[in-house]
């Protein structure tokens, strides 16, 4: 009989909410791995800065260490996210136990909140997307708005780029910061030339695998 419910009918309410939660679980596992490259990735890029550092490479450093800020930020994010995941999953097992009560699915705002912060996460926005018009199918939340994200973070990144190097050089001249990094007009000789492109190279490596993880 139940079997010939579900298909005249589809999933029962208490079975949505299920494969709801065991899609967040996967989406947090997914937002797990992220987090643990992007520490692999991180730790790499700022061992590079801390090197570009002590040879006085300050220009290089300040380079890659916007990336090592952007990561860092990029990381929160995800830690966030993981939590309004758990959040979602503790709220849906709440309308189960409603419904034991009620016998339906309740509307709530709290979700609809969540979900709308999650779509603007690019590593889970196709999923929050499609769990979303379920959930509003099922009369769990409304349609949501759509409302844009400015990511505009340049000026900002600049800024707590400029103070990561700083920091790192303050921590390798033992406080003189000030002797580091001295920047000179002489042209570079051959030598010279070759270590930094070859510096260039470094950068741009750890600034493609950062920008990987980054962009999902």
């Amino acid at each position: 009989m139940q079997a010939i419910n579900r298909f005249l009918y589809g999933p029962t309410p208490e079975e949505k909410v299920r494969a709801w939660q065991a899609k967040l679980r996967a989406e947090s596992r997914q937002l797990d791995r992220e987090m643990r490259q992007l520490d692999m990735a991180t730790s790499k890029a700022q061992q590079s800065v801390k090197q570009l550092a002590t040879k006085g490479d300050v220009k290089s450093a300040r380079i890659l260490a916007k990336e090592v800020v952007r990561s860092k930020k990029q990381k929160d994010r995800l830690s966030v996210s993981k939590a309004r995941l758990a959040s979602i999953g503790n709220q849906l097992q709440q309308q189960l136990a409603m419904m034991k009560v009620t016998g339906t699915l309740q509307k709530s705002t709290e979700i609809m909140k969540l979900s709308n912060s999650l779509v603007k996460l690019p590593q889970i926005s196709q999923t929050m997307r499609e769990m979303s018009m379920e959930m509003t199918k099922a009369g769990i939340m409304e349609e949501m708005l759509e409302d844009t994200l400015d990511m505009d973070e340049d000026e900002e990144l600049e800024e707590e780029a400029d103070a990561e190097v700083d920091k790192v050089l303050f921590e390798l001249t033992n406080g003189k910061l000030g002797q580091a990094g001295t920047i000179t007009n002489e042209l570079p000789t051959a030598d010279e030339q070759r270590l930094e492109e070859e510096t260039e190279r470094n950068i741009e490596k750890y600034r493609e695998q950062l920008n990987g993880i980054l962009s999902g």
